[in-house]
């Protein structure tokens, strides 16, 4: 690449940065590991829906002893409602590696960074660069969008053959001077100005070099393969109350929702009416020739690359204590259900119907 055009490139974008740098609380400090907790939080999350998180956890959790210190469950019951809940576990669990591999010295490298459970080059760039400026640059969707609309990039992000040829040219364009100014600036300016719709055109900085904006390709840059086939699931739900409370469970195999919990569920490969539920064997071993009662049905929820459907039932009658201890399910009470980490599908239901 010509060494003007990389020059011009990262002066316009630094001084655009200095004019319109978000104000935010992970940018007033250079600790690695509260800026680890941001970068987390905001992985595949709106900073407006991530930032009261990043608050919470900095304050509950100050260093990253006390995250580690902490109990799995409290951590998870935390994050609700922020979904990816991937994203808590392996915070605890990079926590506890820290405070055990790296004798509690949250690491800035990002040869050490890149060991940590759930973090990937992104985010070992990220907060290498910013804490103690790296020369390691950072390509998330923002990067993707705005380099292949300056740049006129058709090769599919989503592709190994993309992944590489963006990261090449982020890095050739990276600011050695100062890489993690950079890094934020290119990351705003995609988030702010240069947006997946409706971005400023007419008012940037680049109109005048952006090849998408000459070309009139800013609606179709950057490009993807093919997105992945999204799966049905259809799960039903059944309301058990008793003098103990609630019956509810903790999900332990690898699946969604994995350490959360939720109300005692079936789930079938399709959408089936109240009849063919209770024919089913799998809901007479549990619950005999009772009848439940519909109370919500056909709720959606959308997760990446799933679609759940939802039926929640109340079922009257005790359930026996083989069944009981078979599933792992247990009653409990309100105050006990609202310290429970639960997911979005269990918690919205709960808070509806006035269960807790």
């Amino acid at each position: 690449m010509d060494a003007a055009i990389k020059i011009q490139f990262s002066k316009l974008l630094i001084s655009w940065y200095k004019e319109n740098a978000r104000d935010l609380p992970w940018r007033e400090t250079r600790d690695p590991y509260l800026i680890w907790v941001s970068e987390i939080i905001l992985q595949q999350t709106r900073i407006d829906q991530g930032l009261p998180y990043y608050l919470k956890f900095a304050t509950v959790f100050p260093t990253v002893q006390d995250l580690a210190r902490a109990d799995l469950d409290y951590v998870l019951s935390l994050w609700q409602g922020l979904g990816y809940y991937s994203r808590a576990r392996n915070m605890h669990k990079a926590a506890k590696m820290v405070v055990e591999e790296f004798h509690g010295a949250f690491p800035a490298t990002y040869s050490e960074l890149i060991k940590l459970p759930g973090v990937g080059d992104y985010t070992a760039s990220a907060i290498s660069s910013i804490v103690i400026q790296e020369g390691n640059a950072v390509v998330d969707g923002n990067v993707f969008r705005v380099l292949a609309r300056v740049f006129d990039i058709d090769t599919p992000i989503d592709t190994t053959l993309g992944k590489r040829q963006f990261k090449e040219l982020a890095q050739e364009l990276l600011d050695e001077k100062h890489p993690g100014k950079y890094n934020q600036a290119l990351m705003d300016f995609g988030s702010v100005h240069c947006k997946a719709k409706g971005p400023l055109c007419v008012s940037c900085m680049f109109n005048e070099s952006c090849m998408a904006y000459r070309l009139n390709k800013v609606d179709v840059l950057p490009k993807k393969q093919g997105k992945q086939k999204i799966r049905n699931r259809y799960f039903h739900y059944f309301i058990i109350k008793s003098k103990k409370g609630l019956l509810m469970y903790q999900r332990h195999h690898d699946d969604v929702w994995q350490g959360l919990f939720e109300f005692p569920v079936l789930e079938t490969k399709e959408e089936l009416s109240l009849e063919e539920l209770t024919q089913l064997d799998a809901f007479k071993a549990c619950f005999g020739d009772r009848n439940p009662l519909l109370l919500e049905g056909n709720i959606k929820h959308v997760l990446s690359h799933q679609r759940i459907f939802a039926n929640f039932y109340i079922l009257g009658g005790e359930v026996e204590p083989d069944i009981l201890e078979k599933y792992q399910w247990r009653y409990y009470n309100s105050e006990k259900i609202a310290k429970l980490a639960k997911h979005k599908l269990i918690f919205s239901f709960l808070e509806k119907h006035r269960l807790l």
